[in-house]
């Protein structure tokens, strides 16, 4: 309802207080973010428009969503963001690009949604910089699906900048809806405010009972009581409302407004159903729709009936009577007004509104009016709306007459609500396409889709078997999917942790061996996919050569445009996953994840950048710099949250088994166990089995490592059987189980002998000493020192150092073991390891040596993300590069940094590098390294 009828706003005293506190906040340069709750007509609307009065002294820009079967992409967004386009071209040049192809300005690649996202917060945070802006969004619910979970991006990265935001959602329809965000409840008014409403708007005189039973009947709903008051007779009120016969307020509201049509005039009648079916409510267009249909536009009747306002634009008082209005109407007569407006709509600049309104008028099927939407839909996916290019396609499907040509639109709607995030909407499309007659190949892409979203709700092994069979009709029909369809497939197995078995990652490998070897010239995805393939197939003697021929080509593939680029990050894992646990190749982590990372946010691909900042972090870890892996786990999470997506949970785990702490590594390793077996994802059971191993060996309780290491080597999947190896081995060896170490040590020797890098083969003599295999432990040791720095493979050079201390000691060579000692605890108190370094302290006091406890530093009072601004400040980024960077608006990034001068006591950005420096004993900085 609008506060416009009434002289004030009845009651709502805590909620008002909410949102004068929003103001406040505002006004002092915070950001907030507040989404009002409630069913249809509890006061939402009436709170925004008291926060937009009370709003003196800043910038309010307001739009409301429109309950419409059609979306045009980023409508809404583009409404919202109308006073403040001429700051467009100021954006950083990626941001500008993507925001002119949203909004149709320029042409394009369909930008990523979420660097649009970045590209709103950063118009935002410019137009702030003047006077505070408040965003207000009415029935959010009924956004276009690209502008709302845009809108939602960009509240969920709001900080330090003075911009707040104010949605209203319906329930139950948006229940789903801006989830997580800060919330007010909006419910009926307390009896005392509800009685005073309904004195107001009926004059006074009621008697108390009469009050009380039409509060009580409304359940304090506010436009229950202002709609069902008015022209009620005094009967009527005296003896209440019935509500037995309708089960909500709403749909006695929508049911008054519904009976106020009836004393309307047909000309009237007919230009509310013509708003109706408009959401825009242009005046002028709804004139030429009336002309079409021969009625001269009277919107008099309908005004004083309480049904629309007159504004910019023709809107209706409440989208209840909207409802009521299109409704009302029979189907013939929908279909006429539909028919007008086609008619009226100018085909050249809104074709896609022509097109939905002529395919609303078909009482059939049309091939013409169904080509015009399948090109309405390609305009939208050039937009990056693929929700609304998933809708347009499936009316097209609905209005083909040929069955073969709806099969293959209804195939295409189906993708594209896989794309939009939408994979129940997806399944249903399927099952459309399924009924008609479809080519060989469209059949194969019909279960390439299936299997993709049976990989996305669950990483269980359902997903290979369609994928292998989708990849094999491609390979038939000889088309280019073929090797990408395999490479999913064994994606698809790594995950679900089958390597053996007819689904398992060796027969999709073998499968697309049948391909035959990529050509000279081949795509660098071709060379991968042969690498990956003969790595499995053939194993590692022959796979991990071809690997390290297919890195060079891939690693630095040039890539034209933004759907290579897609492709290129979809393929990355698949690479690190061979290059980190079969080829034993620290170096091709680091280039693979660092360029995966780069790419992610040089488009502006928040989707895929959580996995590539996941990636990076491992590598981190490896480096020995855990505060820095820190802080790109918990980007990659807070991104994940911003975008709607469950966190990765593999670095997590290996941080934390690092880290030592055993509360909460054991919280996070109990929850991805139930996770994992939930989702049926085996891979995530192998790596708790490699992560308790390192947590209970750091904390030398080497039973339990011995069990839980030996559960990562059993699940025996394409990732982790080689780590957890050698944690099995350590343990083993603590335990007094020689038989089972050396059992290990001989599957451990077969997995790293062709990897010819460091990390293999310091790991392999490291190991070799333990068991007293290939020749004296204290050579192996050093043997392995020197292969593990050489590769700076730094967490395994400090349990080197522990584990040859721990032998130098038991051999009386306490002066020895000393100096090793004292190496590995240095090592790992550097890296916040503290289980290991507790461990090395004990070993040390063992051969009589004295440990100084080290005080904790200020840097490790800051936060990760504190951490991260700071590296890069420190490396000359100014804030718009570093927010750009870590999709933050520079106000946030100052905002950080001057917690972290005050952390580190100093004034100015000048004195980062120093005061990083000076607190880091190598001069390295605790932030994040920006990937080359």
């Amino acid at each position: 309802m609008s506060t416009k009828s009434l002289p004030k706003l009845v009651g709502r005293v805590p909620e008002r207080a909410v949102l004068d506190d929003l103001l406040v906040r505002l006004r002092s340069g915070d950001s907030a973010v507040r989404v009002l709750r409630g069913a249809a007509g509890e006061g939402k609307t009436a709170l925004l428009d008291y926060v937009t009065a009370q709003a003196s002294g800043i910038t309010v820009t307001r739009a409301q969503g429109v309950e419409a079967d059609m979306e045009l992409p980023y409508a809404s967004l583009h409404q919202l963001c109308t006073p403040f386009l001429s700051e467009i071209p100021a954006l950083p040049g990626p941001q500008r690009d993507a925001l002119q192809v949203a909004f149709g300005i320029a042409a394009g690649d369909p930008p990523d949604r979420f660097l649009v996202g970045l590209a709103v917060l950063t118009l935002l945070t410019r137009a702030s910089e003047p006077r505070p802006v408040l965003v207000v969004v009415d029935d959010a619910q009924w956004l276009d699906q690209v502008s709302r979970q845009t809108l939602e991006f960009v509240a969920r990265r709001l900080l330090a900048e003075s911009v707040a935001m104010v949605f209203a959602v319906r329930e139950p329809e948006g229940t789903a809806a801006l989830t997580g965000l800060a919330e007010l409840k909006v419910e009926g008014l307390d009896p005392v405010s509800a009685g005073e409403l309904l004195d107001i708007a009926v004059g006074g005189g009621l008697e108390g009972p009469v009050r009380e039973r039409l509060v009580a009947e409304t359940h304090g709903n506010p436009l229950a009581l202002l709609e069902l008051s008015r022209g009620r007779s005094g009967a009527e009120l005296v003896y209440g409302l019935d509500a037995a016969d309708t089960p909500s307020v709403s749909s006695r509201v929508e049911e008054d407004f519904a009976r106020r049509l009836e004393s309307l005039p047909a000309s009237t009648r007919t230009l509310l159903l013509l708003a109706a079916a408009e959401p825009v409510g242009d005046s002028r267009l709804l004139q030429r729709a009336a002309g079409h249909l021969g009625i001269t536009p009277d919107a008099a009747p309908a005004k004083a009936a309480g049904l629309i306002e007159f504004g910019e634009s023709i809107r209706f008082r409440h989208p209840l009577a909207r409802s009521a209005v299109y409704r009302a109407a029979t189907p013939q007569e929908r279909r006429s007004v539909h028919r007008a407006l086609a008619s009226a709509t100018d085909p050249k600049l809104e074709p896609d509104r022509r097109a939905w309104h002529a395919a609303q008028s078909c009482d059939g099927p049309d091939e013409k009016v169904a080509e015009a939407l399948e090109q309405a839909a390609d305009r939208a996916r050039q937009r990056g709306g693929m929700a609304a290019e998933a809708v347009l396609l499936e009316r097209a499907a609905d209005l083909t007459p040929d069955q073969g040509l709806r099969g293959r639109r209804a195939l295409a709607a189906a993708e594209a609500h896989f794309s939009a995030a939408s994979p129940d909407r997806a399944t249903e499309m399927a099952s459309v396409a399924d009924l008609c007659p479809l080519s060989p190949l469209d059949r194969a892409r019909l279960t390439r889709l299936r299997a993709r979203v049976l990989f996305a709700r669950s990483r269980s092994d359902e997903a290979a078997p369609l994928l292998l069979d989708a990849a094999s009709t491609f390979a038939t029909e000889k088309s280019a999917l073929a090797r990408e369809t395999y490479l999913e497939a064994i994606s698809a197995t790594v995950f679900s942790g089958r390597v053996h078995g007819p689904s398992g990652a060796v027969a999709a490998a073998s499968a697309a061996r049948e391909l035959g070897a990529a050509t000279p010239g081949s795509a660098p995805s071709d060379v991968l996919l042969d690498a990956v393939a003969m790595l499995l197939s053939d194993g590692p003697g022959e796979g991990v050569p071809a690997l390290r021929a297919a890195l060079e080509p891939f690693a630095h593939e040039v890539l034209d445009g933004r759907d290579a680029t897609m492709r290129w990050l979809l393929l990355a894992p698949v690479a690190l996953e061979a290059f980190i646990h079969h080829a034993w190749d620290l170096n091709a982590w680091d280039v693979l994840s660092a360029r995966a990372v780069r790419l992610a946010r040089d488009i502006g691909a928040l989707g895929v950048l959580p996995p590539a900042l996941i990636y990076a972090s491992g590598v981190d870890i490896h480096h020995g710099d855990l505060t820095r892996a820190a802080g790109l786990i918990d980007e990659a999470d807070a991104i994940a949250a911003a975008t709607g997506n469950a966190p990765h949970a593999y670095a997590a785990l290996v941080h934390a088994a690092w880290r030592g702490v055993e509360g909460p590594a054991t919280a996070l390793i109990d929850e991805a166990r139930h996770r994992a077996t939930e989702r049926g994802e085996v891979s995530l059971l192998g790596v708790t089995g490699y992560v308790q191993g390192v947590l209970f060996n750091g904390l030398a309780r080497y039973d339990e490592a011995l069990a839980a290491s030996q559960t990562g080597i059993d699940h025996d999947g394409f990732n982790f059987t080689g780590l957890s190896l050698v944690e099995h081995i350590e343990a083993a060896v603590r335990c007094g189980a020689p038989e089972q170490a050396e059992q290990s040590f001989a599957r451990l020797d077969a997995l790293t002998l062709a990897a010819d890098t460091g990390w293999a083969q310091g790991i392999r003599a490291r190991c070799a000493a333990l068991v007293g295999a290939g020749g004296e432990p204290d050579a192996l040791y050093r043997s392995a020192l020197e292969h593990l720095r050489r590769d700076r493979v730094v967490v395994e050079v400090g349990r080197t150092h522990l584990l040859y201390g721990e032998w130098l000691r038991r051999e009386g060579r306490r002066s020895d073991a000393r100096e090793q000692l004292r190496a590995a605890h240095d090592m790992f108190e550097e890296m916040s390891a503290r289980a290991f370094a507790e461990r090395a302290r004990r070993e040390l006091l063992a051969t009589g040596d004295q440990v100084r406890v080290r005080s904790v530093e200020p840097a490790a009072r800051l936060t990760a993300q504190e951490a991260q601004i700071a590296a890069l400040a420190a490396d000359g980024m100014t804030n718009p590069k570093i927010g750009a960077e870590l999709f933050l608006s520079p106000h946030t990034v100052e905002w950080h940094l001057r917690k972290v001068y005050v952390k580190l006591g100093i004034s100015s950005r000048r004195e980062l590098p120093g005061a990083l420096a000076a607190i880091e004993p190598d001069g390295v900085t605790r932030g994040i390294r920006t990937p080359a």
